[in-house]
C-alpha cells in the first residue's frame, strides 16, 4: 500500500551534510510524498544514540545513517530490526568498493573529512572573500576572484557565491543596475564572468516577497518599478544583451536549485580555463 507521508531519520557522527544531500536527491524522485526529515548529527556516544532511538520509536520510519563506530552501528541496526524498520548505511557500498580497489583498510574515524587541512582553510578564506565582495563591494578586490557572477537584483548571485565559497571558490558578485554601466573593473578582470538570469514572473515574486520582508507598504510594492512587469522584463533584456555583447555566458536559474546553479558555474569555469590554456599553446610549426 502506497504511503503519502513518512518519517525519515538521518543519523550521522559528523555534520550530516552528506545524508541531507542524499535524502533531498532521493525524495525529489517521489511525487505526492510528504517526508518529515529528522536530522541527528554528531552522534558519537551511546548516550547520544539513546536519544536518537527514543526519537525513532516515537516517530518510526526508515533510517539512513553514517556511523563509523561499530558498537553504535550494531545497536542501531538491532533496534531498527526489532521495530521492523529499514536501516541503511549509505556509505558502506562506496567505502567497500574503494577499499577493495586500493587494497587498504578504512580509517573509521568520524568527521575525518572536516579536519583542519589546507582545503578547510581555503574554504574559510573563500567565505571571507565572498563576505567582503558581495553585491559589488570591494571593487578592486574583484580582480582576485576565481569567478565573477553578474545579474539583476535577486537573481540568486549571493547564495550561489556562498555555496561556491563552501567549495573553496572565491566568487565575487556584481549587480547589473538599470541605466548604470557595469563597473569598469570588469573590463580588466582576467577571470570567468558569468551572468545569472531568471524568468520575469519568478523574479517579480521573489522581489515582492523581499519588499514585504523589509516592511514596504503594499501600495508601494504594487507601484514600485522594482516589481513592475514591464520594467522587470526590460531590466532582464538589458542584462542579457550586456552579457551577450561581452561574451559572458549566462545561466537561467529559474528552475535550478542553488546546488545546480553552482555546479553549472563550475563547469563553465572549467571550460573557460580550457579555452585559456588552448589559446596559450603555440600554434606555429615546431623548431
Amino acid at each position: 500500500m502506497a504511503r503519502s507521508r513518512i518519517d525519515l531519520h538521518l543519523i550521522s557522527d559528523a555534520t550530516g551534510e552528506t545524508l541531507n544531500s542524499l535524502a533531498r536527491a532521493c525524495l525529489s524522485q517521489f511525487e505526492g510524498i510528504a517526508a518529515v526529515q529528522h536530522r541527528w548529527p554528531l552522534i558519537r556516544s551511546r548516550f547520544q544514540l539513546d536519544r536518537v532511538l527514543a526519537g525513532i520509536e516515537h516517530e518510526p520510519g526508515p533510517v539512513l545513517y553514517t556511523l563509523t563506530d561499530r558498537s553504535l552501528r550494531t545497536e542501531l541496526e538491532s533496534f531498527c530490526q526489532r521495530l521492523g524498520l529499514p536501516a541503511v548505511s549509505v556509505l558502506d557500498p562506496t567505502l567497500d568498493m574503494l577499499a577493495a580497489y586500493v587494497g587498504a583498510g578504512i580509517a573509521g574515524k568520524p568527521g575525518r573529512q572536516y579536519v583542519l587541512d589546507a582545503d578547510y582553510f581555503r574554504r574559510i578564506d573563500a567565505m571571507h572573500y565572498v563576505l567582503a565582495h558581495d553585491d559589488g563591494q570591494g571593487e578592486e578586490g574583484i580582480l582576485e576572484a576565481d569567478v565573477i557572477l553578474v545579474g539583476v537584483s535577486r537573481s540568486s548571485k549571493t547564495p550561489t557565491s556562498f555555496y561556491l565559497a563552501n567549495r573553496g571558490i572565491k566568487a565575487a558578485n556584481v549587480p547589473l543596475v538599470p541605466g548604470v554601466p557595469p563597473p569598469a573593473v570588469l573590463d580588466r578582470a582576467d577571470r570567468p564572468i558569468i551572468g545569472l538570469t531568471i524568468a520575469v514572473d519568478a523574479l517579480i515574486e521573489i522581489r515582492r516577497h523581499r519588499l514585504k520582508m523589509i516592511g514596504a507598504q503594499a501600495m508601494q510594492v504594487e507601484e514600485s518599478a522594482y516589481v513592475d512587469p514591464e520594467a522587470v522584463r526590460a531590466e532582464l533584456v538589458a542584462a542579457k544583451r550586456l552579457c551577450a555583447a561581452r561574451g559572458w555566458p549566462m545561466i537561467d536559474v529559474t528552475r535550478r536549485s542553488i546546488e545546480e546553479t553552482a555546479t553549472t558555474v563550475l563547469q563553465l569555469m572549467e571550460t573557460w580555463q580550457q579555452r585559456r590554456a588552448e589559446a596559450a599553446r603555440p600554434t606555429g610549426p615546431s623548431p
